[in-house]
């Protein structure tokens, strides 16, 4: 098997170059390209997340909506969040994890044969 958990629910599938979801094993998109295009998203508004103080003047302890932005990433076969981000509006979606797939490949390959 050429799998590699790469996070707590991202697997790299290295034969097929492709992301999976560690809970259902559905593809998320081109091992190469960021997984983020290919999951459900999901914006929420900081203020559901931390509601302000009944009766206490001020916003609370959540971020500011117009400073931040949270994202939920989800599989869109299984409904698994995958991870969340904080973002300034506007601010366009993070790459976070970028891998040499090659140097894993061959390293995956090295290990299998019992040469390292």
């Amino acid at each position: 098997m050429s799998r590699k958990q790469i996070t707590e629910y991202l697997v790299a599938d290295l034969e097929r170059e492709k992301w999976l979801c560690s809970r259902c094993g559905e593809t998320l998109g081109p091992l190469r390209d960021n997984y983020k295009k290919y999951v459900l998203l999901y914006e929420r508004d900081p203020r559901d997340i931390s509601p302000p103080i009944p009766g206490a003047d001020g916003p609370g302890f959540g971020p500011d909506p117009e400073w931040c932005r949270i994202i939920e990433f989800y599989c869109p076969y299984c409904g698994t969040m995958i991870e969340v981000e904080n973002l300034p509006p506007g601010h366009p979606l993070t790459h976070d994890i970028e891998l040499d797939v090659d140097n894993l490949k061959e390293s995956h390959l090295h290990r299998k044969e019992g040469l390292g």
